[in-house]
C-alpha cells in the first residue's frame, strides 16, 4: 500500500492497480509503464512538479507521450514563470521519490493541474506511488482527490 492507494481507498473511488516489473535502466518510467501494461502513452499520466514563480510547488499531470509547456502550466495556475523543481524539494514536499511520484497521497498536498486530454478518456493511469505500481482511476475522480482543475498543458 502506499499513501496513493490510500487516498483512493478511503474516498471509496473506483481503481484499478496495475503492478509491473520495473527496469531500473528504463530510460522513461511513463513510458516503460505504458508498454508493460498495454495501454497507450496518451493514456498513461506522468506527475511532473514544477516551481511557479519561484516559491511555490504545483503538480502537472499530463500524458507521457507529450511534452510540458512551462507557459501553459504558469498561465493555468495563475503565475508568471514555471520551471522544473529540485529533485529534493519534490520528494520532500511529496515524499515520493522521482519516476514514482503520485498526485495522490502527497505530504503537502499541492495545487494540481491535469492535461484536459484526460477527459477523452473513461480511466488513466497514473503512479500509485511507487516505481512499477499505477492506479488506474476515471479523470473526474482524479480531479476530485486532488482539488485540482484541468488546463491544456502540453508543448506544441
Amino acid at each position: 500500500m502506499t499513501p496513493g492507494i490510500n487516498t483512493a481507498k478511503r474516498a471509496k473511488v473506483s481503481h484499478h492497480i496495475h503492478e509491473y516489473q520495473h527496469d531500473p535502466n528504463s530510460e522513461s518510467y511513463g513510458e516503460e509503464a505504458a508498454e508493460k501494461l498495454g495501454v497507450p502513452a496518451q493514456q498513461v499520466f506522468k506527475t511532473l512538479v514544477v516551481t511557479l514563480d519561484g516559491k511555490e510547488l504545483v503538480v502537472a499531470v499530463l500524458p507521457v507521450s507529450a511534452m510540458l509547456s512551462m507557459k501553459l502550466v504558469a498561465k493555468a495556475a495563475s503565475g508568471k514563470k514555471a520551471a522544473m523543481a529540485d529533485r529534493k524539494d519534490v520528494e520532500k514536499a511529496t515524499g515520493y521519490v522521482l519516476g514514482g511520484v503520485s498526485p495522490l497521497g502527497q505530504k503537502k498536498r499541492l495545487r494540481t493541474v491535469i492535461d484536459a486530454s484526460a477527459r477523452s478518456f473513461p480511466t488513466i493511469y497514473v503512479s500509485a506511488g511507487r516505481r512499477g505500481l499505477e492506479i488506474e482511476l476515471a479523470p473526474d475522480d482524479l480531479l476530485a482527490l486532488t482539488g485540482g482543475q484541468y488546463a491544456p498543458l502540453q508543448q506544441e
